[in-house]
C-alpha cells in the first residue's frame, strides 16, 4: 500500500539524516550524497519514491550511501548505521513505485530451474551484462546489498569519476541504459558537432576520439578498483576489460523473454505497448553495437558468460539467492 505524504516525507528524512549520519562518522565530504538544502533534498526524495521513471535515481543514492558506511573504521558504528539503512530499504519495499516494486516472474518457467558452480578469486568481483526491462539492475543492486559489498552502475560510476577529479563532460556515457526521453543521442551523434568543438576534444583527448577517452578512462578505474575492493559492476564491458587483464571475477548475463520486458518497462518507464517495443530494440542495437566494438564479442551470447540466467524463470529475490548461493558455495 502506498504510503501519504507525510509517511514519505518522514522516510526521506530518514535517509536524507542517514547520509548525514555517515558524513559526520566518516569526517570527510566523500561521505555526503546530498548536499542541498534539507527541506529541498527532502521534498525531492519524498517525490522520487512515487515516481516510477525516477526510482533509479533514489536506488543510485541508497547505493552511494551504503558503499560509504561499509568503509567506516569502527565495527560498532558501521553496524549502527547499517542497521538503520536495512530498515530503510525494508520500508521502501512499501513504495508500490520504488526500485524492484515491479517484478518480473513467470511461474512456469520457475518450476524448471537449475543450478550451477562457477569459481573465482582475489577480491570478489561480479560483473553483470543485462537486457533493459529485465530487472538486472534490480538484481545486482539487490545482490550487492546482499552480499554487502559496493556497488556500481552508470551513474555512480560517473560520479566515481568526477571524484577523481575526471573532465565532468568526459564521463558521459552514451552506453548507458538511457531513459526512453533521452534516446535521440545515439553513439552516432559526435559527427553532429562543431569542426571546431571535434578539434578540441581531438587535442584534450590526445588524438582519441571522445568516446575511446571515455571507455580507456573507465577501463582504468574497473582495473585499479580490482586489486583494492570487492563489488559488482553493471555493463561497463567489466567482463572483458577484467579478463584481458587476467583479474578473476564472475560474469553473469540477464535476460527475460522479449513480451515479459516489454510488459515490464510498460510499467517502470509509463509507456504503451508499441513505445516499451521500440524502446526495447533500439536499446538491444545500442548495446550490441558498443558491446562488440570494444570487445569483438556478441552482446548477450552465452559463451562469454560464466553464468546467464532467465530473471522470468526465478522473479528478482530468487535471482539473487541464485547467485549468491552459488557465490558462497564457492567460497566456503
Amino acid at each position: 500500500m502506498e504510503k501519504s505524504l507525510p509517511d514519505r516525507l518522514a522516510l526521506a528524512s530518514r535517509i536524507y539524516d542517514l547520509d548525514a549520519e555517515v558524513y559526520r562518522v566518516l569526517g570527510s565530504s566523500l561521505g555526503r550524497v546530498f548536499n542541498g538544502r534539507r527541506e529541498a533534498c527532502i521534498e525531492e526524495l519524498a517525490e522520487q519514491m512515487c515516481s516510477p521513471t525516477e526510482n533509479h535515481v533514489l536506488r543510485s543514492d541508497m547505493a552511494l550511501i551504503s558503499n560509504m558506511a561499509r568503509t567506516i573504521p569502527s565495527k560498532a558504528e558501521r553496524a549502527r548505521i547499517m542497521t538503520e539503512y536495512n530498515a530503510i530499504l525494508k520500508a521502501l519495499e512499501s513504495q508500490p513505485h520504488t526500485f524492484g516494486s515491479v517484478d518480473i516472474l513467470d511461474k512456469k518457467l520457475a518450476r524448471l530451474n537449475l543450478t550451477a558452480r562457477f569459481a573465482g578469486g582475489g577480491h570478489l568481483i561480479v560483473c553483470i551484462g543485462r537486457t533493459y526491462g529485465c530487472a538486472g539492475t534490480d538484481i545486482g543492486f539487490a545482490l550487492a546489498d546482499k552480499l554487502k559489498i559496493n556497488y556500481y552502475d552508470s551513474e555512480i560510476f560517473a560520479q566515481v569519476l568526477n571524484r577523481l577529479e575526471a573532465d565532468a563532460d568526459s564521463v558521459t556515457d552514451r552506453a548507458s541504459f538511457a531513459r526512453h526521453q533521452d534516446l535521440n543521442k545515439t553513439l552516432g551523434v559526435e559527427k553532429h558537432r562543431p569542426l571546431k568543438q571535434r578539434i578540441q576534444e581531438f587535442n584534450r583527448y590526445h588524438g582519441l576520439p571522445k568516446q575511446d577517452a571515455i571507455f580507456f578512462n573507465q577501463s582504468d578505474l574497473l582495473c585499479d578498483m580490482a586489486q583494492k575492493e570487492d563489488f559488482i559492476v553493471m555493463g561497463r564491458c567489466a567482463d572483458v576489460i577484467l579478463t584481458n587483464h587476467h583479474i578473476p571475477h564472475v560474469s553473469i548475463f540477464i535476460d527475460a523473454p522479449f513480451e515479459l520486458r516489454a510488459r515490464r518497462v510498460m510499467s517502470t518507464d509509463s509507456l504503451s505497448y508499441k513505445e516499451a517495443c521500440r524502446l526495447l530494440k533500439k536499446l538491444d542495437r545500442r548495446h550490441g553495437r558498443y558491446y562488440r566494438f570494444y570487445t569483438g564479442r556478441r552482446w548477450g551470447h552465452a559463451s562469454n558468460y560464466d553464468l546467464c540466467i532467465n530473471s522470468a524463470s526465478y522473479g528478482i529475490d530468487g535471482c539473487v539467492q541464485v547467485i549468491e548461493r552459488l557465490i558462497k558455495r564457492t567460497q566456503g
